[in-house]
């Protein structure tokens, strides 16, 4: 990680509410964006920002979310994202998350990911896949 990872750092990122960020469970007069797809907004705008202030092999991955979905958005509508950097403890990263359609505030909430070696984490995860493969021999 990078000296500039610290507490305070901010970005935002736009999001134009399509089709396949939107429910479709109420019918087309009621599209509106769906909170996994806004969760995943949030994850991909701290990912994104956060890869600006990481070493080369290193990534992050989420750990926790925690968001008030307040407001529906209407497809085609248009979200900005604003993530800050809360707190650094180590290789844990903390983000206050706010979002706003230009009527409404969206969410509020926060997100935290850490900082892993892409290479390690490889390793360890075709490990994991060694396990379970043999455990599917066994059973």
């Amino acid at each position: 990680m990078k000296t500039t990872l610290t507490a305070g750092i901010a970005a935002k990122r736009k999001y134009r509410i399509d089709r396949e960020r939107t429910i479709d469970f109420m019918g087309e007069q009621a599209r509106v964006y769906a909170t996994p797809m806004l969760v995943r907004d949030i994850e991909m705008t701290c990912r994104e920002f956060l890869l600006e202030h990481l070493d080369p092999g290193e990534d992050s991955v989420g750990t926790r979310v925690e968001i008030d979905h307040l407001a529906a958005t209407l497809l085609g509508m248009e979200v900005e994202i604003s993530v800050s950097v809360a707190e650094v403890k180590g290789r844990a990263v903390t983000f206050a998350v706010e979002a706003h359609d230009g009527i409404d505030a969206v969410c509020r909430g926060k997100h935290m990911r850490f900082v892993v070696d892409v290479k390690q984490t490889e390793a360890r995860l075709g490990a994991k896949a060694k396990k379970a493969r043999e455990q599917a021999k066994i059973a």
